[in-house]
């Protein structure tokens, strides 16, 4: 979960999550040396007076600066699509959850049971333990088992919503009448915050995510109890 002046991102708890990050950081080490690059020419263009008729028309350096651009635009576009390739795969999933967006509320249907479903709605200020976050905590977490791949099917009764968990690299929209799906892998045991991420009314900024990824046996105790209730 972020904290208060945090920087960077969360840490990754998933693998499609490192790649981003991995992404990130190599992305932004090019900026960084065109940045240091460019300032440089600047500089030396403002503090020296000497010129030369070579720099100033010459076939050869004008072939390396469209040569380089283009080079560095295939080092940032390869990874980059590789890994949105990466974030399509959806390869034998072991769990199928749908996510329903509600005004103002998430509602879960675990697919591969029967009538194992709930809605989630945020805790109010006034309800919370002592440790909870407010404006992150829900009565009912979407549980499932840690390193193994999950689907979930996003989509939306009454408007657009966005299902995102930055800590596991996804963030979907929710459209009405439209099935979306993605996948992920929680890779430790832990309880990861998300939110709508598109503007879906007067209380879009109260319908959070919560992710809780605990270890198989925890899993199926969990499933047991849920279908007792039911």
């Amino acid at each position: 979960m972020a904290h208060c002046a945090q920087l960077g991102f969360q840490d990754a708890s998933s693998p499609l999550m490192e790649e981003l990050l991995h992404f990130h950081d190599h992305a932004l080490m090019i900026v960084f040396l065109i940045s240091v690059l460019v300032l440089y020419i600047i500089t030396c263009m403002i503090t020296t007076k000497l010129s030369d008729k070579y720099i100033l028309d010459s076939q050869e350096i004008e072939i390396i600066w469209t040569v380089l651009p283009a080079i560095t635009l295939i080092l940032i576009a390869l990874p980059s699509l590789r890994i949105l390739y990466l974030m399509d795969e959806v390869n034998n999933p072991h769990l199928t959850i749908k996510a329903l967006g509600h005004q103002w509320y998430w509602s879960y249907e675990y697919t591969d049971y029967e009538d194992l479903g709930f809605d989630s709605y945020m805790v109010p200020t006034q309800d919370l333990s002592f440790g909870q976050s407010r404006l992150l905590e829900v009565d009912h977490r979407m549980v499932v088992p840690v390193e193994s791949p999950i689907r979930v099917l996003v989509s939306a009764e009454d408007v657009l919503h966005s299902w995102a968990v930055p800590t596991l690299g996804i963030k979907m929209d929710a459209v009405p009448g439209r099935l979306n799906q993605t996948a992920f892998i929680a890779a430790r045991p832990g309880v990861f915050y998300g939110q709508c991420s598109e503007i879906c009314g007067a209380n879009h900024s109260f319908m959070p995510i919560v992710v809780e990824a605990v270890p198989l046996n925890h899993f199926e105790t969990w499933t047991s109890l849920m279908l007792e209730e039911v």
